[in-house]
């Protein structure tokens, strides 16, 4: 049976590179057979034990059907070989498998209908759907120079930020008030759950919606930014908040995650290299609320996951991702997500040609402390200007080389 595609696009069309590789995917579409996503998911109890991270070459159907020792080592010989089946096959798989496991579905945003006003800096974001109505605001500040005829970039964040650096780069700033959207805790208030009360999803996923819905209002009321330079970011629950915008919105130029620990782009397994660490456990016991119920089935089971941070960051691919960890941030694993997710993650960018695309920015500094937001400004300068840059972004830092018996699979990649 020939394949029929199903690339999952979230919101708006693809552009640029994603573009060229849609078009690609789709003449090429009579050729690729892409293995049936398992209806139900399966249980951890139905699942590999994995000590190291899982091969993202490899669909799902086979993780447990195949033999331990070849899935592990990234042997299979029903892994994914080709760029195409990487765009037809396995990414859209990997966001279904991603929004089954922790972040809940996201809603279907072509039954919403958007409204926005602009009064001075203030957005005032109305979104209908099913008779239902949420609303929230978005305060948008303008480097000096945008018009619409010379529109800037634009980096969406919630909970603050060093501004003056990137407005006097050339790059506005805009905010909105996450606790409007989705309170930090289980009491489902907030323009999200004002449409989606009663559904399985986790806070991290109603906020992601909420940069969503900010940049819907941003493009409706300001011609002076650049809807197709758009970034977005946020510090620890709220740096896991941007992975996951960035995650299920093709629009997101570069997703800037800092200091996301656990449910972001610290990994669930190898979580106690540095300091305290967040762990599956300690998380979803202390802030259940930010997956979904399904994720909570792992619990003493993490090692069982069909998935790692890593698999979440490559989903983002070809889009740019730059990840900071500060040294002195005993609390998120930052040397978990240097030298075991990192890694991992650009051994799917290089093979997909896109690994400049990649940033770590490993800095001195404590837990959201503002000097990540300048290390990783001119990573976003080259994405959004095409700036050159002297700084390594592929630079370990003092942490060391990359835990290659962590992703043993990245040995095998497929050919290129």
């Amino acid at each position: 049976m020939k394949m029929q595609l199903h690339v999952v696009i979230f919101i708006g069309a693809l552009a640029g590179l994603e573009a060229v590789l849609a078009r690609h995917v789709v003449g090429r579409q009579a050729e690729i057979q892409c293995p049936a996503v398992p209806s139900p998911f399966p249980t951890w109890q139905q699942l590999p034990l994995q000590k190291s991270l899982p091969d993202p070459f490899l669909p799902l159907k086979f993780v447990s059907s195949d033999p331990v020792a070849d899935v592990v080592a990234g042997k299979s010989k029903n892994r994914i070989k080709t760029k195409e089946e990487w765009y037809a096959c396995r990414k859209p798989e990997i966001l279904q498998m991603l929004q089954e496991y922790q972040f809940g579905y996201y809603p279907d945003h072509s039954k919403e209908k958007v409204e926005a006003t602009r009064s001075g800096t203030t957005i005032n974001i109305v979104v209908t759907a099913d008779g239902k109505t949420g609303r929230f605001r978005c305060t948008i500040t303008l480097p000096s120079g945008a018009s619409p005829s010379k529109p800037a970039p634009v980096v969406i964040n919630i909970g603050g930020m060093a501004n003056q650096p990137y407005l006097s780069a050339g790059i506005a700033v805009a905010q909105f008030d996450y606790t409007s959207v989705s309170p930090d805790s289980n009491s489902k208030t907030g323009a999200f759950w004002d449409l989606y009360k009663g559904r399985d999803i986790g806070t991290l996923t109603a906020w992601a919606w909420g940069f969503h819905r900010a940049l819907d209002g941003i493009n409706m009321t300001v011609p002076e930014i650049d809807s197709k330079r758009v970034g977005v970011t946020g510090c620890s629950r709220l740096g896991k908040a941007a992975l996951a915008a960035g995650l299920f919105d093709e629009r997101i130029t570069v997703t800037m995650p800092m200091s996301s620990g656990v449910q972001g782009l610290g990994p669930y397994r190898f979580h106690g290299l540095s300091g305290q660490g967040e762990t599956l456990e300690n998380s979803k016991s202390g802030a259940g609320w930010w997956s979904s119920s399904k994720l909570g089935g792992f619990v003493n089971h993490h090692e069982n996951l069909p998935f790692d941070a890593h698999t979440v960051a490559v989903a983002i691919a070809p889009r740019a991702l730059v990840m900071d960890q500060g040294t002195g941030d005993q609390f998120v694993d930052s040397k978990g997500t240097s030298i075991v997710t990192y890694p991992a993650v650009k051994a799917v960018y290089d093979w997909l040609g896109v690994g400049d695309q990649l940033g770590l920015s490993v800095r001195s500094g404590g837990h959201c402390d503002n000097s990540g937001y300048s290390s990783v400004l001119p990573f976003v300068q080259k994405i959004f200007f095409g700036t050159a840059t002297t700084k390594d972004y592929t630079s370990t830092g003092n942490y060391g080389a990359p835990m290659a018996s962590a992703f043993p699979w990245s040995t095998a990649s497929p050919p290129k």
